[in-house]
């Protein structure tokens, strides 16, 4: 005599159940991953830069340079000079000029 279905649940309906939320979690990271590849490529990378504060003297430095009104007449007269070797320089008086616009730029007080 055989004895059949012994103990025997019905595991069927349970594994659907499992494999049907398996497949329902596949989907929702699916889901995620085309989500956050979008959010990716629609949004812009945001860069952003930040000068030193020597940089942002040199600048202010260069802008002034550039606004200042130019005294043609005298540039002329300055390069004739030069072309025809009459214009000397004073390397001293030059030197110091030079230390003292560095002071000046970098605010280091000269002693």
């Amino acid at each position: 005599m055989a004895i059949n279905n012994v103990g025997n649940t019905n595991h069927k309906p349970q594994l659907e159940s499992q494999k049907l939320n398996q497949q329902q979690q596949a989907q929702n990271q699916a889901a995620s991953a085309q989500k956050a590849q979008a959010n990716a490529v629609a949004a812009p990378r945001q860069d952003s830069v930040s000068l030193t504060q020597s940089a942002q003297q040199m600048t202010q430095v260069q802008k002034k340079g550039t606004d200042a009104p130019v005294n043609q007449e005298k540039v002329d007269k300055l390069k004739k000079a030069i072309q025809s070797g009459e214009y000397r320089i004073n390397p001293e008086a030059l030197a110091q000029k030079i230390a003292k616009l560095e002071a000046d730029m970098f605010g280091l007080s000269k002693n």
